[in-house]
């Protein structure tokens, strides 16, 4: 890009199912907009094209929430965004219901995702890291955030372009964080060839059965979902391979999707755990993590343990559970992974020979400091050291910054535990589109009146609006 960076309302980084929500709220609010009015906006996506968690579509793994959580349904229950529509345009719509179940495969979830994307790809640009971040400043106010990008793979920009200079920036008034999140390994691991984060189980099980078309032993650590379908895949997958799973809990544990422990997701709770003490946020977390953290879907504990149970009577245990325990050391060598097991009630310790080593072990939100720079320091911190974030999702910043910074995801500590889940996506998109607009009317009508009272003169001594103004300019549209 040659001269000044092109400028939008809205930058956002990552285009995972968050972002794209947003992309989708975008797209319909301009489409009911003056054309003056609409809000400018480009996302920008390393991945070469869309993809959630491929690693771990499965074929027969279900969705934890149920289809109407989808990108927009909560937000606005007529858009032709909505996973009925995609149903209408596949022909598949009357065989859902035939389905009668409120949970979709996984896979195809993930194709509902990718048709929705298709529907606003002209937004995206896809194979482009954001390498960095930095302020604009304008009259002592920090007015926007140009956003360094370099090429990581794909050949097409948002606007059709074959080729999308080294270095290209993108200028934004709003910049929309929405990194996902990154697999999480314990310390000393590190992901190789037999040593597996689960994120990175299809990319790789392929290649290891073409080199070793008959492995003898995996071991899987973890004792949530991810664990718990590893287990169950890779048992099926090779049938004449024992499969250790190792985890600290004396069984896996089953989720909690009764009805009235889901509350804690509907947009409503979210209101309720902003407005918490400290002390209440802490405990809400902690008596409500069995509807997310750790847990099994009760049918897929039932299967594994019916597997267990069969090879036991049939004289042929290839199904291990190794239970109350932990993964005391991993060495890798050429022939496979060296693991010692430690039984945490009696200390002893079992080496187990595996051909592969897999961590389900979760997930851990990126810390936007890094990517911001110089910005970071900005930005408005609590006593834990974790980011301010307004009810909007906007973090809160110093009096000198104007444009906004809004986090799609690690705003669990001011949120609650939707934070980057799918169940609030869509109304989470909605929100950060009207605090978005309504900081930008409030800040047009700001600099209207100052042309009013000084009539072709620029303003250069007054104040920069602060952000509890931004932030109570945009409460008070979601409230109208």
């Amino acid at each position: 890009m040659c001269g000044q960076p092109s400028v939008y309302d809205i930058v956002g980084v990552g285009f995972g199912p968050s972002n794209l929500a947003l992309a989708i709220a975008l797209a319909e609010h301009n489409a009911s907009t003056p054309p003056d009015d609409a809000t400018t906006r480009v996302f920008l996506e390393r991945q070469p094209h869309f993809g959630w968690h491929r690693g771990m579509l499965l074929d027969d793994a279900t969705m934890q929430v149920s289809f109407l959580k989808d990108l927009v349904t909560m937000r606005n229950p007529t858009s032709e965004f909505s996973f009925l529509c995609y149903l209408q345009a596949k022909e598949r719509l009357v065989d859902f219901i035939n389905y009668k179940n409120l949970f979709p495969l996984r896979v195809e979830f993930h194709d509902y995702l990718e048709w929705a994307a298709a529907k606003v790809d002209d937004v995206v640009t896809y194979g482009h890291e954001v390498v960095g971040v930095r302020p604009v400043w304008e009259g002592g106010a920090l007015t926007a955030f140009d956003v360094r990008v370099r090429r990581a793979s794909g050949p097409r920009d948002a606007q059709g372009s074959e080729e999308v200079s080294q270095g290209a920036v993108y200028r934004a008034r709003n910049l929309v964080l929405g990194t996902g999140l990154r697999p999480y390994l314990p310390e000393g691991a590190t992901s190789s060839r037999r040593i597996w984060h689960s994120s990175e189980l299809l990319d790789k099980v392929d290649n290891l059965a073409a080199a070793t078309p008959s492995p003898e032993r995996f071991v899987v650590v973890g004792s949530g979902q991810s664990a718990a379908e590893v287990t169950a895949y890779l048992h099926g997958r090779f049938p004449s391979a024992e499969v250790c799973g190792v985890f600290s809990r004396y069984g896996y544990s089953p989720a909690d999707d009764s009805a009235f422990a889901n509350r804690i997701f509907d947009p409503g709770a979210v209101d309720e755990f902003f407005g918490a003490p400290e002390d209440v946020k802490r405990k809400l977390l902690d008596y409500h993590a069995n509807t997310n953290y750790s847990v099994v879907d009760i049918d897929l504990i039932d299967e594994l343990y019916r597997r267990v149970y069969q090879e036991r009577v049939l004289g042929n245990q290839r199904l291990r559970v190794c239970n109350a325990s932990r993964v005391a050391e991993v060495v890798e060598n050429p022939s496979g992974v060296r693991t010692v097991v430690e039984s945490l009630t009696t200390g002893d310790k079992e080496v187990l020979d595996a051909d592969v080593v897999v961590y389900a072990t979760g997930y851990q939100p990126a810390d936007p400091a890094g990517l911001l720079g110089d910005v970071a320091r900005h930005l408005r911190r609590d006593s834990a050291e974790r980011l301010s974030v307004g009810r909007d999702y906007r973090v809160v910043t110093a009096p000198e910054v104007r444009a906004g910074i809004y986090l799609q995801g690690g705003t669990e500590h001011t949120h609650g535990i939707t934070s980057s889940l799918l169940s609030n996506t869509a109304v989470r998109a909605g929100e950060i589109l009207a605090s978005v607009a309504a900081t930008g009317r409030a800040e047009r009508s700001e600099q209207s009146a100052e042309r009013s009272v000084r009539p072709g003169e620029r303003s250069s001594g007054g104040q920069p609006a602060t952000r509890e103004y931004a932030v109570s300019a945009a409460s008070a549209s979601s409230a109208s």
